[in-house]
Formats: C-alpha cells, structure tokens, sequence
C-alpha cells in the first residue's frame, strides 16, 4: 500500500511535469534573442560591404591584367552574390512583417 501511494502521485504528476520541464527548455533554446538577431546584421552588413570591396579589387585585377583570365577574378559574379541576395529577402520580409 506504501508503494502505491508514491508511484501513483510519480506517475500522474512527476512524468507529466519531468515532460513540460524540457518540452520548454527546447522551445526557449530554439529562439534566439534581439541582441543575436542585432549580432546578425551587423555581420550580414559587414558580408555586404566585403563582397563590395572584393568585387572592386577584382575589377581592378582584372582590368590592370588583361591576360590574368582566372575564373575566380570575374567581379560581381551572380554565383558569388546569391547568398546575399538571399539574405536581403529574407530581411526585407522580416522587416515587412514587423
């Protein structure tokens, strides 16, 4: 009768809050907060103007040595920039839903 009397209580309160406890700590560990959504565009704002500036020194490569055919020295290349075109739609449409 002993036993009974902690594993019924176990059972129906213990399991069901032991289950609530970690179903909530997955779904906060999900999210990210604003300062990580800050962090993120700032480094997205730095990805641009860095793929600005390569595309300016392979321009200048480029055009300073005609004969200087590598693949990678093709400026602003669509391959290079979709990633980042990517990224401006997912912000515009993020910025659009708030």
């Amino acid at each position: 009768m002993g036993e009974e009397v902690i594993i019924i209580p176990a059972i129906f309160i213990g399991l069901p809050w032991l289950i609530m406890h970690y179903v909530t700590k997955w779904k906060t560990a999900a999210t990210i907060t604003t300062d990580d959504e800050d962090l993120l565009e700032d480094l997205y704002q730095l990805a641009k103007r860095l793929d600005e500036r390569m595309d300016t020194v392979e321009r200048l490569v480029a055009s300073d040595n005609p004969d200087y055919d590598r693949p990678k020295l093709m400026h602003d290349r669509e391959v290079d920039n979709q990633q980042l075109r990517e990224l401006d739609r997912l912000l515009a449409e993020k910025k659009g839903a708030r």
